[in-house]
Parts: C-alpha cells; sequence; structure tokens
C-alpha cells in the first residue's frame, strides 16, 4: 500500500479520531471485520468497549453524550446488528443527543444477490435519524463520517448513521480525502443566537407578568446553560420548573425550585405552583403531552413564551405570545441584558415564600412513606437510603416503570447539570444498566447507579458480564415486583383491574449477579434497606441490591394519570 493511500476501514478509524472520539460502544460481526482489524493495528488512542447487544451499545454511547458533551459512538454488524441497534439510535435522536451509530453493510458488489444480512440500510435508518448515508464508493467514507458528525453536532443535536459495506472498507482512497473538522465532535458545535425582535417581546412578556413560571428541559442542560437560567429566574424572581429530562437545570435546594411537574414525576405541589403562573416559559422542551399533562397545565389562555433551537416545536402544542428560535444558552443570556437594562434590580414577586410551603407539604409527604415498614418494601424507602449514601458528584440513571417517577418527583439534585439520566423520549426498558456503563466511561470517578425494575432487568442482564469485564463500580437498584408494573397500573385504573399477561416469575437478581461476579445483596426487610444500599454504594467494585419491593398499582407512585 502507498503512504498516500488508506483502507476504508482505515479511514473510518482516522475519521473518528479527528473528530476527537475517546470511546466506542460496540459488538463485532462478519461485516466489520475489516472495521476492527484497523482498530487492533492503528495507534488511534480509542477504546473499544465490547457489548453484549447493540441496543446496549447505542444506550451507553447516549449516556456517555449527555454526560460529556461529546459526540457518543456505537457500532454493529449488518443484518441483526443493524436492527438492534435502532432502539438506542432512536432514543438519542428524539432526546436531541448527539450520537453517531456506524454499522458494516454487505459488500456493494453483493447487493441484489441476495447476501446474507442484507436489508436496506438506508431506507431502514432514513425516518429514526437525523441523517444516515451508506456509502456506495470508498471515496465517499471520509465525507460520510464529516456530514455525521456535522449532523449529530449542530442545530437540533440529534443521531446520524453511516453504512460501511464489507467491500469497500478493504479498498483503497487517497490519504488527502481524510480530514475532519474536529468542533462537530461535541455539541452544540455552533451556537445560534436569536432575533432580537422576538427577545424584546418576550422580555416585555416576562416583565408584565406578576408571577412567571419558566418550565425548562433538557435543552437547557445540553447548551449548558443553567447559570443563565438561575441568573434570569433570580432577576425576575421567577419560580423554575423542569421536565424529567430537564432535571439539574436548577439545584432542588435553590428557594426559586418547583422541582418536576408533569404527569411523570410531578405532584399536586408543583401542579399547583405552575398552575398559579400568569405568564409561563418554556425553555429547551417541547411542551409536550407528560410535561403538560396534556395541555391541561398550563391551562388554555395562559400567555407564553417558547425558546427552543427546534424551529418547529415554538408554537407546537401552544400558541405562543413570543418564541425565541437558538440555542438556550445565547437565548437566555440575550433575555438576561434586554431585562436588566429595563429594571433596577432583581425583582420579588414573593416566589421563595409560596415555594416554601408547597416544597414543605410535598417532602413531609415523601418522609412519612420514606419511613415506613411495611412489606413489600416501599420504594420511598429505597430513594430516602440512595439519597443519604450517594456521594454529591452521583449519577443517577433510572429506568422507565417504578424508577422514573420516583426519582423525577422526589431525588433531590442539589447542584446542576446532568445528573440525572432516564430515556424520556420513547421510554423503552432496559436502558438503565447499559447506560449506566456509558455514564460511567464518560463521568470517571463519579458513582453511578442504575436503578431498574426487574422487567428491566432481564432486557439487559447479559451488559453484567460487561460491567464486571470492565471492572466498573457501578450500583445497581433493583424494584423487584415480579410484574411490569406500569401496566399492571394502567389496567388497574383505566380497565377495572383486569391484569392481563403482565406477571412473571420472581427471579433471584443477587444470585444472578453473583454468578456473574458481582457483590449482591437481596433485601425483603424494611430495617435493612439503609445499611444495604449504603455498603452497595461504598463497595468498589460492581454491585447490586435486589430490593423485594411494593407493586406499582399498590404504591403512592407520583403518576397523575394512567393510560385509560
Amino acid at each position: 500500500m502507498s503512504e498516500n493511500h488508506i483502507t476504508g476501514a482505515e479511514a473510518a478509524v482516522r475519521m473518528l479520531q479527528l473528530h476527537g472520539v475517546k470511546h466506542i460502544f460496540g459488538l463485532c460481526g462478519d461485516t466489520s471485520l475489516p472495521f476492527y482489524d484497523a482498530l487492533a493495528r492503528l495507534d488511534h488512542g480509542m477504546e473499544h468497549i465490547l457489548t453484549r447487544d447493540e441496543r446496549s451499545a447505542a444506550y451507553m454511547a447516549d449516556a456517555y453524550a449527555r454526560v460529556t458533551g461529546r459526540i457518543g459512538i456505537c457500532e454493529g454488524p449488518s443484518g441483526g446488528g443493524a436492527t438492534y441497534i435502532l432502539p438506542g439510535v432512536i432514543e438519542a435522536n428524539e432526546s436531541s443527543v448527539g450520537l453517531v451509530s456506524i454499522t458494516s453493510d454487505v459488500p456493494v458488489a453483493a447487493r441484489g444477490r441476495y447476501p446474507l444480512t442484507a436489508l436496506d440500510q438506508k431506507a431502514l435508518f432514513a425516518p429514526l435519524t437525523k441523517w444516515n448515508g451508506v456509502a456506495d464508493h470508498v471515496t465517499h467514507i471520509p465525507l460520510l463520517f464529516r456530514t455525521a458528525f456535522r449532523a449529530a453536532s449542530t442545530g437540533r443535536p440529534g443521531a446520524a448513521h453511516i453504512g460501511l459495506p464489507y467491500d469497500l472498507q478493504k479498498q483503497q482512497l487517497d490519504t488527502s480525502e481524510v480530514w475532519g473538522q474536529a468542533e462537530h465532535g461535541s455539541f452544540p458545535a455552533y451556537r445560534t443566537a436569536p432575533d432580537p425582535t422576538l427577545v424584546e417581546a418576550a422580555a416585555s412578556m416576562l416583565l408584565n407578568a406578576r408571577r412567571p413560571v419558566l418550565v425548562c428541559g433538557g435543552g437547557v442542560i445540553l447548551s449548558g446553560a443553567c447559570t443563565e437560567l438561575i441568573a434570569l429566574a433570580e432577576l425576575l424572581d421567577a419560580p423554575v420548573a423542569s421536565t424529567v429530562s430537564g432535571h439539574g437545570t436548577i439545584p432542588d435546594n435553590h428557594p426559586l425550585a418547583i422541582g418536576v411537574v408533569g404527569a411523570n414525576g410531578g405532584t399536586d405541589e408543583t401542579r399547583e405552583a405552575l398552575a398559579d403562573a400568569d405568564t409561563v416559559a418554556f425553555i429547551g422542551c417541547r411542551a409536550g403531552s407528560t410535561t403538560t399533562e396534556h395541555g391541561s397545565v398550563p391551562g388554555r389562555g395562559v400567555p407564553i413564551v417558547h425558546i427552543d433551537i427546534d424551529p418547529m416545536v415554538v408554537g407546537a402544542n401552544y400558541q405562543v405570545e413570543a418564541g425565541l428560535v437558538g440555542d438556550a444558552r445565547l437565548c437566555l443570556s440575550a433575555l438576561l441584558a434586554e431585562i436588566t437594562r429595563r429594571v433596577d434590580g432583581p425583582r420579588n414577586t414573593d416566589a421563595a415564600r409560596r415555594l416554601a410551603g408547597l416544597r414543605a407539604a410535598k417532602r413531609a409527604r415523601f418522609e412519612a412513606l420514606a419511613h415506613s415498614n411495611e412489606r413489600p418494601i416501599r420504594p420511598e424507602r429505597v430513594l430516602a437510603a440512595i439519597q443519604k449514601a450517594l456521594p454529591a458528584d452521583g449519577i443517577i440513571v433510572a429506568d422507565p416503570g417504578t424508577p422514573c417517577p420516583y426519582f423525577s418527583g422526589y431525588f433531590d439534585f442539589d447542584s446542576t447539570g446532568r445528573s440525572f439520566i432516564t430515556n424520556r423520549a420513547h421510554g423503552a426498558l432496559g436502558f438503565s444498566l447499559p447506560a449506566a456503563l456509558g455514564a460511567a466511561y464518560g463521568r470517571p470517578g463519579a458513582k453511578v447507579v442504575a436503578a431498574m425494575g426487574d422487567g428491566s432487568f432481564g432486557f439487559a442482564v447479559g451488559e453484567l458480564e460487561t460491567i464486571v469485564r470492565k471492572g466498573l463500580p457501578i450500583t445497581l437498584i433493583v424494584f423487584s415486583n415480579a410484574s411490569y408494573g406500569w401496566i399492571k397500573a394502567s389496567q388497574k385504573d383505566g380497565y377495572g383491574s383486569r391484569f392481563f399477561s403482565v406477571d412473571f416469575n420472581r427471579s433471584d437478581h443477587a444470585r444472578i449477579a453473583e454468578a456473574f461476579g458481582l457483590k449482591a445483596w437481596r433485601v425483603e426487610d424494611p430495617a435493612e434497606v439503609d445499611a444495604v444500599i449504603a455498603a452497595a454504594i461504598r463497595h468498589d467494585g460492581p454491585s447490586l441490591v435486589d430490593v423485594i419491593s411494593q407493586p406499582l398499582e399498590q404504591s403512592a407512585v407520583p403518576v397523575s394519570k394512567w393510560m385509560g
């Protein structure tokens, strides 16, 4: 091979390197052999984390991107690998997380000849990604990588997909084609500022309000705009609520923090705080069905300011009086500057006093349940134990079902940033266990706790081997109630308790974990919860606590409405 030429597989590796990639999550396959061989031979400074499922690889890359702000990378082979990786790719795309998924493919020369694992990858990924492309010629490979990283990192961040046919990985191209734009390795790569005229309109709306409330989504955290958000809230004396994905935009112990609002994690108190607003500003969120409880809170007729990077989001669910399209940090900075220019100093709307009583009532109800000695163990008791034991810089990764609404509603994060990760876009089970690995690689040294139901555990149990092989000190908490609890609760609430095909046998998750090599405990006595969870979190290796917990349909979970 000439020193001026490189194979397609080597070009793919170099393109990742040129975009600052440090970690790749993936699973091997026949059509990926040239790519893997290039990873083995080249000096590139990247670590490949072998997973046990392509879906897990995508979830790992998603969580890694959320805690680092760097583009997450996942890869898998053709055929089943391409279909298995899809759930995590879709989740990242719908959650506005920068991710590049690479799948190898059958040879270009074999197209139309019915080779094993053949499918139309471009058509498969087209409706599910922000951008996707499959190489037709070896010289296309560098361009595809540059385009994928640019798509994932600019505008509304999202997921991109690249298909690499087997034969093109072995063919050669000129090294002059192999270059990258390093800033596209992180997101947001380029920030867009709002229209100054619309900034003035939004400022007027907020200043004319007597009781404004700011509702912040994950876009505020993704943009790194928490400092600007808090400064604006303090200037306006405006309470700040968050969506599930926005948990962490303001410390939960801040006097203006309402907490998570909406159907999943919201409570009567947070609902009252939002319903009291005479103007609501949605910032970095879609104002979707969960956050607004299907458009009922805030109610129709309340003046709305909406700020988002995606112009299609602004005005989608509520008529807006002022809409700003742009990066959350630049929008908030512009709004802060405009309002500061118009006022003499911070306003006083008596917001802190009003919120203090609501927060105290919410906390008192939770504490009463958190000290309960009922059996099976109440989830509130488990949350309180984790709250006491988790270091201040710890990360919670929560699956849907039991963990998500409980941690959204009642777990306090007293700092800003991404300390809470959950897959709210599509809510697929089996997310938290693999995502915890991605978070651990993205923020080494931080204690990561993954909380899941036993239904979710069954989806991802194979990744216990990955955790042990990599020696990651992740703690897993399994709420074991031997059912798909969310569906069972919906059957109770909307279908006359006609429970059908939602219950399964209880597994001994502690013994399963021990067989994989984790330190594990099984807890049935509420009096043992605090000590066991503290020991698991202190443990310097992988650990798991199997909690025999109250069924979700019998609990006081903060969910305002089940499917009916």
